[in-house]
C-alpha cells in the first residue's frame, strides 16, 4: 500500500492518488471527476438538511491536489450537482475556485448534472478532451476507442486485508479505460461489482482502492 498507484493507460503513464486524483506527470495534467460542488445547499432547498461545508472541503482537497509542474487541470464533468450551484456558491468559495481556473489550462467536461459552468468563474467548457493518446469525457462510451478516461459512476470497493476491512472510493481501470472515483464531498459511490461498472469492463480488470490515506491495488477475484 501506498499513497499513489502507477498505472498504464494507452501508452500513457498515470498515477492514481489517495486523495481521488489523477496525475499524469509527462504532461503536467491533472484530472478530477465529479466535485458535485454545492450539493449540500442542493440538498437543503429541497429541506434535506446537510452541514453546508461539502464545497469547502472539496475545494480544499483540489487545491491541495495542484503542485509544482502543473499546465493544466481536467475537470470529468458533474462539478457542480445542479445547474443552479455556482449561484449558489460563497463569495470565498467563487473567489477561490476563480484563483484556481486562471493558474493554469482549465477544462471543465460537461457533465450530466452542470452542462457548462459559467464563463465568470474562468475555465472552458469542452464535451470531451482529446490530449495525446487520452480522451477524457463525463460518461464512458460502451465501444470506446483506447486512452478513454471517464467518471459519472462514482465507483467504490471494499475488501479484507490482514484481518481489517478496508472500504472506499476506487479507480476502476484496464489497459484501454479508466473510470475515476468522485472527489465530491457529499458524492456517494456505486459498488464496483454493479453491472453498470462491469459492463464497460467484459475481460480483466484492476481496481486502485482509496482507504485510510492508501491506495491499494485489486484485481477483480480479490474484491468483496
Amino acid at each position: 500500500m501506498s499513497a499513489q498507484q502507477s498505472l498504464r493507460l494507452n501508452g500513457a503513464v498515470l498515477s492514481a492518488e489517495a486523495a481521488g486524483t489523477l496525475w499524469w506527470a509527462e504532461t503536467g495534467t491533472l484530472i478530477v471527476s465529479d466535485l458535485h460542488l454545492e450539493k449540500g445547499s442542493a440538498f437543503a432547498a429541497r429541506g434535506v438538511m446537510l452541514p453546508p461545508y461539502d464545497t469547502p472541503t472539496t475545494l480544499a482537497l483540489l487545491a491541495q491536489s495542484m503542485r509544482a509542474g502543473l499546465q493544466r487541470v481536467i475537470c470529468l464533468g458533474d462539478s457542480f450537482h445542479d445547474n443552479d450551484g455556482p449561484a449558489r456558491l460563497g463569495a470565498a468559495d467563487a473567489q477561490r475556485l476563480h484563483t484556481m481556473t486562471r493558474s493554469c489550462e482549465w477544462i471543465w467536461i460537461a457533465g450530466n448534472h452542470d452542462p457548462a459552468p459559467p464563463a465568470e468563474l474562468g475555465g472552458r467548457v469542452s464535451g470531451e478532451y482529446r490530449l495525446g493518446p487520452l480522451t477524457f469525457r463525463h460518461i464512458a462510451e460502451a465501444r470506446a476507442e483506447p486512452g478513454e478516461v471517464s467518471g459519472h459512476y462514482h465507483p467504490k470497493a471494499s475488501l479484507y486485508l490482514r484481518g481489517r476491512r478496508f472500504s472506499g472510493p476506487c479507480f476502476v481501470y484496464d489497459e484501454e479505460r479508466l473510470v475515476m472515483p468522485a472527489l465530491g464531498a457529499y458524492a456517494g459511490g456505486l459498488d464496483v461489482g454493479d453491472e453498470a461498472v462491469r459492463a464497460l469492463f467484459p475481460g480483466r480488470f484492476k481496481v486502485a482502492l482509496l482507504a485510510r490515506g492508501r491506495v491499494i491495488e485489486l484485481s477483480a477475484p480479490e474484491m468483496l
